[in-house]
């Protein structure tokens, strides 16, 4: 049972951003701290990815765990109200990731996802992987 009312979980619900969330800016400020140059939510590149290195062909995903269906099989379960509506939503969002993934590798690109959790508690993994993918398209690595 949900414990607002439906006009309250509305405006909930409504105020929850799309971009520029906590985790993107923490992770752009993170690799601009290490000299990484980017483009954030790029229209001109297939599912608007959060960030871009457009010349390195490689996209970074924020997402968050609800949204985008982290450990879905088990997780669906812990929602009790409207589920029929979260089902589906979810379940198109993760098949639209899926989707955004194959053909974005399809076309040459490096595609990484990371949850907000990983973003919040191993930022410096994240961002060594970044780096990593980075050096990989790149005659001069950077350190």
């Amino acid at each position: 049972m949900d414990n607002l009312t439906i006009s309250q979980r509305r405006k909930n619900m409504q105020a929850i951003k799309s971009k520029n969330t906590k985790i993107e800016i923490l992770l752009g400020k993170l690799m601009w701290n290490k000299g990484l140059r980017y483009r954030k939510n790029d229209y001109t590149v297939l599912g608007k990815p959060d960030f871009t290195f457009k010349q390195k062909k490689i996209a970074v995903f924020c997402d968050g765990e609800f949204w985008h269906g982290k450990n879905w099989s088990n997780e669906k379960y812990r929602i009790k109200s409207n589920r029929k509506y979260w089902f589906a939503k979810i379940e198109r969002t993760i098949i639209r990731d899926n989707k955004i993934n194959r053909e974005l590798k399809k076309n040459g690109w490096i595609v990484i996802r990371f949850w907000a959790k990983e973003i919040e508690k191993k930022n410096s993994k994240c961002i060594d992987k970044i780096i990593k993918n980075i050096n990989q398209r790149t005659e001069k690595s950077i350190k």
